[in-house]
C-alpha cells in the first residue's frame, strides 16, 4: 500500500493533531483515500482552546476536525483511536454563557488532552449525537483495520464475515510456516483482509487487514516456495509465510491477492458506517440517531379521557369531602364519585 495512505491513517486514527500551524489547506487536514465526511456543522466553538471563536466541526469516518472560520489556520484534528471518553459537560462559553457542551478526553503519545465543543445554536446537540455515534461505529469495526492474532474470527470452521466484507477465495490445506514444522489450515481471501486458521484448532488463527500489509511476495523458504506477507511497523512488523500446493495455485493466489491489495489501496474500506436521517430543520431540531435507529417524537392526539379527568379534578363548587364508600372495582375504600362520573369512565385508557 502507498506509504502516504498508511501514514495518514496512523496519524488520523491514533494521534491528536492540533495547533495554530495546522491549516485546513495543509496536507494533515486533507481527506485521505476512503475517508468520508459524515456530518458538517457550523457555529461550533472550541470552548477550551479557542473560546469566543466561531468555527466549523467536520466529522468523518476516521476523525473529528475543527477549524476557526475567522482564521482557518487555527485548527484541530482528533483521531477516534485517541479518544478515551465522550460525554457532555456544563461549561461557561464566551459566546453562549453557561450551557451543555460536547466533552472529549483524548490521549496521544502518553499525554492527555481535553476538548470541549459548544454548539452556538440554542438547544442543538447534533454535534454530540454525531460524534458519539460515529465513534461507536469506529470502535466496533476494528477488524477492518487491526491485525488480530488468536481472535474470535472463526466459528465452526466458518469465517465470521464482516458487514462490508466479500469472500473471494477459500483455500484448504494451506500451511502456516510460523513454526518449525508448519501447521495445515484454511485460508480466506476477502476484499478487506486475509484470514487463516489451523484445522486442528480454529483458535489458532490470524486476521490481517490489507491496511496493515507492507508487501506481498513469493519467496524461497526451507519448506519450498511460499507466499510471504510482510506487515507494516504499526502492526508489529510480522513476516508471515504460507505454503500453497501445487506451485501453480501458489502463483494464482499471489496474483489474486496482489490485485485485491491494489484495489484496496486505491479505495480503502475502513468499516465505519453511520446512518442518520437528514432533516431540513436539522439546525433547529436535529434528529436523534443511534446507529441505524431513528427516534421521533410522536404527538399523541388528545382524547376524551383527558377532558374527563380535567373536568373531574377541577371540581368547581367543592365544599366538603364526599363520604367514603367501598369500591368493588378497586377493592378498597374511596371517596364517593361525583354525580355524572363512574370509576370505569375515569380509568379507561381508551374512552368507550
Amino acid at each position: 500500500m502507498e506509504d502516504d495512505v498508511a501514514a495518514a491513517v496512523d496519524a488520523y486514527t491514533d494521534d491528536t493533531v492540533g495547533g495554530a500551524e495546522c491549516c485546513p489547506k495543509d496536507r494533515e487536514m486533507h481527506l485521505i483515500s476512503g475517508e468520508k465526511i459524515i456530518d458538517r456543522l457550523d457555529n461550533i466553538e472550541d470552548t477550551k482552546g479557542n473560546g469566543g471563536d466561531r468555527g466549523r466541526l467536520i466529522i468523518t469516518n476516521l476523525r473529528v476536525l475543527w477549524h476557526s472560520v475567522a482564521n482557518p489556520r487555527i485548527s484541530l484534528s482528533i483521531g477516534y483511536s485517541s479518544i478515551i471518553t465522550v460525554n457532555t459537560k456544563i461549561v461557561n462559553s464566551k459566546l453562549r454563557g453557561t450551557t451543555q457542551a460536547l466533552y472529549m478526553m483524548t490521549s496521544s503519545n502518553g499525554t492527555r488532552f481535553e476538548f470541549i465543543f459548544t454548539n452556538l445554536v440554542p438547544g442543538n446537540m447534533r454535534h454530540f449525537t454525531s460524534v458519539t455515534g460515529v465513534h461507536k461505529a469506529y470502535v466496533s469495526s476494528k477488524p477492518y483495520r487491526e491485525l488480530k492474532l488468536r481472535g474470535a474470527v472463526v466459528h465452526n470452521k466458518q469465517l465470521k464475515i464482516l458487514p462490508l466484507e466479500q469472500v473471494f477465495t477459500t483455500l484448504h490445506g494451506v500451511w502456516n510456516l510460523s513454526s518449525d514444522q508448519g501447521s495445515p489450515g484454511t485460508f480466506f481471501i476477502t476484499n478487506v483482509r486475509i484470514v487463516w486458521f489451523a484445522d486442528m484448532n480454529e483458535g489458532f488463527n490470524i486476521s490481517l487487514p490489507y491496511l496493515q500489509i507492507e508487501s506481498i511476495k513469493v519467496r524461497e523458504s526451507k519448506f519450498g516456495k511460499a507466499l510471504v506477507i510482510v506487515c507494516n511497523e504499526l502492526s508489529g512488523g510480522y513476516i508471515l509465510g504460507f505454503r500453497i500446493d501445487p506451485e501453480e495455485k501458489l502463483h494464482l493466489t499471489y496474483k489474486e491477492m496482489s490485485s485485491l491489495y491494489s484495489i484496496y489501496a486505491a479505495n480503502p474500506i475502513y468499516g465505519v458506517e453511520y446512518k442518520w436521517r437528514s432533516n431540513k430543520e436539522d439546525e433547529k431540531s436535529p434528529a436523534i440517531i443511534t446507529d441505524d435507529i431513528e427516534f421521533e417524537e410522536i404527538e399523541e392526539p388528545r382524547s376524551e379521557m383527558s377532558n374527563t379527568l380535567t373536568a373531574y379534578m377541577a371540581d368547581e363548587g367543592h365544599a366538603k369531602d364526599r363520604p367514603a364508600v367501598y369500591s368493588n372495582d378497586l377493592g378498597l375504600a374511596i371517596e364517593s364519585v361525583k354525580d355524572g362520573f363512574t370509576i370505569q369512565k375515569l380509568w379507561e385508557v381508551i374512552p368507550s
